[in-house]
């Protein structure tokens, strides 16, 4: 097999609008969750969600590209941007058909979707915008990018709900490993803080209702009472590690393993045993010759939902066995809520910083872990830990019982 490596990252956050912006935050604690602003929540049980700040699309592109993309396309588009120049990747030098594009998006454009609704109720069906559809569906995102950045390789979206960004990250890592390219960029995007995704959610009584954003994602807290609505981007280029030499791209971190399962449980709910989230556990350890006791740092999924955070405890122990106790385990959504399609991506970057940087983040706003007797790993809590970091696990689970987990360690020649 060969070998692929992290050669760039971008990332379109609600506690940054670049990675250096959100990993300074992820440092200081920062949470990013408040009033939502986007429209009237008056009539609204929840009225908080994570939202990206100051993002103008035009920043990123000519403002004719940006008035032809929804939300999560601009998005998409950004992180692309960043993790592009970091890379430091030429297209006028490489084969365009040997650069592939991978980012799935949860939804698509649900605000697109209001939008054009009420035209049509209003004004009738004439005056639905000429656009709606290409401007709508989820492949969008990734349709952008590869049209804005001339990427002429395998062009795909992969919709697994929460573990969107996971999956298209680790079908990218399988599309370099088999040949099929040599660059593949990689992520997933999510927009839908709107009336009627938090309408939805909250219906589904997924959300926490709190108007107390410090206490309103806690993961592993005994007091934790939903999740909380997050949009953003999380992109990354990984490139085959021969490729990334030859043109003296800096290696970021190495991806080594990828594991994917379904629980063929039910459609919101994990498996009670944890069964499915271990074995995409397992199965991205021994893709990546990993040994649990050579694991660091667990990202979890980690959402604040009762069932979430009780059954990915078990599907830990499960996969770690006797190790598990000991590795540090904490949940980016604490700080950016949660991003859907958007989360395995935007976490996927965490673990190379934790990598890179030597520092495991806490999990923000935890101040008492379940007492349930089950909740017994080394959840990190009240500050980060400076320490060395090898080996990073990241999960994703997603309504339909979608797992996935990547396996991300230091590069080594």
């Amino acid at each position: 097999m060969r070998r692929v490596v992290v050669t760039g990252m971008g990332a379109i956050t609600p506690i940054g609008l670049n990675v250096e912006e959100f990993w300074n935050s992820v440092k200081e604690s920062r949470v990013g969750i408040g009033p939502i602003t986007q429209f009237d929540v008056t009539d609204y049980k929840v009225k908080i969600a994570a939202e990206v700040k100051d993002f103008n699309g035009k920043d990123y592109m000519d403002p004719k590209s940006a008035k032809r993309m929804e939300r999560f396309s601009q998005f998409a588009v950004a992180a692309t941007k960043e993790a592009i120049e970091q890379a430091g990747l030429d297209m006028g030098k490489e084969d365009p058909y040997m650069v592939g594009t991978a980012i799935g998006s949860g939804t698509g454009s649900l605000q697109c979707i209001e939008r054009n609704k009420t035209r049509l109720d209003t004004k009738g069906p004439s005056k639905v915008e000429p656009l709606m559809i290409p401007m709508m569906i989820s492949n969008m995102a990734v349709g952008n990018v590869s049209i804005m950045f001339g990427l002429k390789g395998k062009s795909i979206n992969i919709v697994t709900a929460c573990a969107t960004g996971t999956h298209n990250i680790g079908e990218a890592f399988r599309t370099i490993q088999y040949g099929d390219a040599d660059v593949m960029i990689a992520g997933g995007s999510e927009a839908c803080v709107t009336p009627i995704g938090i309408s939805g959610f909250t219906s589904l009584t997924a959300l926490n209702t709190t108007d107390d954003c410090s206490r309103a994602s806690i993961p592993f807290d005994k007091d934790r009472a939903g999740f909380v609505l997050g949009e953003g981007a999380g992109v990354v280029v990984l490139e085959e590690l021969e490729h990334a030499k030859a043109r003296g791209a800096k290696i970021l971190a190495e991806l080594v393993g990828y594991g994917s399962t379904s629980d063929a449980f039910h459609i919101t709910s994990p498996a009670e045993d944890g069964m499915g989230a271990a074995k995409a556990m397992m199965a991205a350890m021994k893709d990546g010759g990993i040994a649990p006791s050579e694991v660091s740092y667990i990202n979890a999924h980690g959402t604040s939902t009762h069932h979430n955070d009780l059954f990915e405890t078990r599907a830990i122990k499960v996969a770690l066995g006797e190790v598990a106790d000991k590795v540090p385990v904490s949940s980016t959504k604490s700080m950016v809520g949660h991003l859907l399609g958007a989360a395995g991506g935007v976490e996927f970057i965490t673990c190379v910083k934790s990598i890179e940087e030597g520092y495991i983040h806490e999990n923000v706003g935890l101040k008492n872990i379940d007492d349930d007797p089950e909740f017994t790993l080394n959840y990190v809590k009240d500050k980060g830990l400076n320490t060395n970091v090898d080996v990073c696990l990241s999960n994703s689970l997603g309504f339909g019982g979608h797992n996935a987990t990547l396996a991300v360690r230091k590069y080594v020649e």
